[in-house]
C-alpha cells in the first residue's frame, strides 16, 4: 500500500495501469488500494501544485503565527476549526516546540488584504492572543516540486 501512495503522492496523474507496472502489483491491486484508502480517509484529495508566479496571477502568500490559549475539554481544536473555514486559509498546523501553537498559510491578492484579514477577521477572535504575519517573498519548492525558471537557451559560437 506505502509504494502506491508514495506513487501517487509524486504525480496523481499516473493511471492506474502505470502505478501497476510501477509498483508490481495488478492494476485490480492497484484499483482496490486507492478505492479503499480513499473511503478510509487516507487520501483526503486530488490537488494540482500551480506555479501562479509563471501565470502572471498575483497571489501574495504570507505565514502566520498565532498564539493561542486553550480551551477547557477541546484544546486548540476549535479555535483553529474557526481559522481553517476562512476560504484564505491553505493550510493551518499545529505546532510544538515554538513561540506559537498554530502556523496558518493564507493567501490574497494584496498585502493591504493580508493585513485586514488578519485584523479584522483573525487577530480579534476569542482566545486568540497574539500573531506574527511573515509574507513569502518567492516559492523555490512546494510539496516536493521545484520551481524553476525556464530561461531561454543562448546558443553557443563555434569556431572553426
Amino acid at each position: 500500500m506505502e509504494e502506491i501512495l508514495e506513487i501517487l503522492e509524486k504525480n496523481s496523474r499516473y493511471s492506474e495501469e502505470q502505478i501497476a507496472v510501477m509498483s508490481g502489483k495488478t492494476v485490480e491491486e492497484v484499483r482496490s488500494v486507492i478505492a479503499e484508502c480513499e473511503k478510509i480517509g487516507v487520501i483526503a484529495g486530488y490537488k494540482t501544485l500551480i506555479n501562479w508566479e509563471v501565470t502572471g496571477k498575483d497571489i501574495i502568500t504570507a505565514l502566520i503565527e498565532v498564539k493561542i490559549t486553550p480551551q477547557r475539554g477541546v484544546g486548540f481544536d476549535k479555535v483553529a476549526e474557526r481559522i481553517y473555514k476562512f476560504d484564505q486559509v491553505k493550510c493551518c498546523y499545529l505546532m510544538a516546540s515554538s513561540g506559537f501553537d498554530l502556523t496558518v498559510f493564507i493567501e490574497g491578492k494584496s498585502i493591504t488584504e493580508i493585513s485586514s484579514f488578519v485584523t479584522e477577521k483573525l487577530a480579534c477572535q476569542e482566545y486568540i492572543n497574539a500573531t506574527a504575519t511573515h509574507f513569502v517573498l518567492k516559492k523555490y519548492k512546494e510539496r516536493g516540486i521545484v520551481y524553476k525558471e525556464e530561461k531561454p537557451k543562448e546558443r553557443e559560437d563555434i569556431f572553426v
